[in-house]
């Protein structure tokens, strides 16, 4: 099996990549999607986040607002915080490979392999690294249209995440987004096929 680790900054495109991956027949582990379902409502760790950040959680699971409010800027509570997500998260993700392990390759969209101790781990598993990469306006553009952001926030996360710059020289494979869709599809089509005929020599 071929483990492709699949990363990129915020607003990148990755989740847009990670779906035309999983359309192109390649299963993806969405570790934010699984953090998600995680703290979902009926989530199987929202008693463990409730016992350490009382009063951000309820019936539809964890407010993000009220979470990030308490782990924002405090290193200390955010590694609270992550000593909580992060066990839970490794354990799902191997029940992936093992569910997947007859398959040719998959895909690990893992947001922060190049900026964790545990993610920098999985990069050092992963058989090919893939960053997805955007001109800095573009991604701009993108994060600020999110509900809720701020310069400011922007800001604050671009400082915590390794620069784009430094994530494509350590990539393998760079999927550019700043372009018609159908021309990053087919760059992604390209990139599968290419470590396909790999596997197969």
């Amino acid at each position: 099996m071929i483990r492709i680790g699949l990363t990129g900054s915020i607003g990148m495109g990755k989740s847009a990549v990670a779906a035309m991956f999983v359309r192109a027949g390649v299963p993806v582990f969405d570790a934010d999607a699984e953090v998600h379902r995680l703290q979902g409502p009926g989530g199987a760790l929202l008693h463990l986040i409730e016992a350490r950040f009382p009063g951000t959680t309820g019936p539809r699971g964890v407010d993000r607002a009220k979470l990030s409010a308490a782990v924002l800027g405090k290193p200390h509570e955010l590694r609270a915080l992550e000593r909580i997500v992060h066990p839970a998260v490794h354990r799902a993700r191997q029940r992936f490979l093992r569910r997947h392990r007859s398959r040719d390759m998959v895909a690990l969209d893992i947001p922060l392999l190049f900026e964790k101790a545990k993610g920098r781990r999985l990069a050092q598993a992963v058989d090919r690294i893939v960053v997805v990469s955007a001109p800095l306006w573009i991604q701009r553009k993108r994060v600020l249209a999110r509900p809720g952001m701020t310069s400011a926030k922007f800001a604050h996360i671009l400082r915590l995440q390794v620069p784009d710059h430094i994530k494509r020289a350590r990539a393998d494979h760079v999927i550019a987004t700043g372009r018609l869709r159908h021309q990053t599809n087919a760059a992604v089509r390209r990139l599968i096929a290419c470590l396909g005929s790999r596997k197969g020599r």
